[in-house]
C-alpha cells in the first residue's frame, strides 16, 4: 500500500476529515458569535422596554391620583359637567 492512499487508515483522508472539522468548527465558533451578539442586542431591548413600562406605570398612578373621588368610576358624566354659557 502506497502512503497516498486512503484504504482505512491512510493519511490522505484523516489530513481532509481534519480539514473539514477544522472548517465546521470554525463556522459553528461564527455562528456562536452572532448568537451572542444578537443575546446582548436583545437583553439591551428588553432593559430598556422594562424602563418604558416604569415609566408608563407611574404616569398611570400619578393621572389615577388626579382624578377625583367619586369619578374615575364612571359615575357622572358630561352632563354634570355643562359648559357656563348654560
Amino acid at each position: 500500500m502506497s502512503e497516498g492512499t486512503d484504504s482505512g487508515g491512510g493519511t490522505r483522508g484523516s489530513g481532509e476529515e481534519v480539514r473539514v472539522l477544522e472548517s465546521r468548527v470554525t463556522e459553528l465558533e461564527i455562528k456562536a458569535s452572532f448568537a451572542e451578539d444578537l443575546v446582548d442586542h436583545l437583553n439591551a431591548q428588553v432593559a430598556k422596554q422594562q424602563e418604558q413600562i416604569d415609566a408608563l406605570v407611574r404616569e398611570v398612578m400619578q393621572l389615577r391620583r388626579q382624578v377625583p373621588e367619586g369619578r374615575g368610576d364612571g359615575t357622572g358624566g358630561l352632563r354634570d359637567e355643562l359648559p357656563p354659557h348654560y
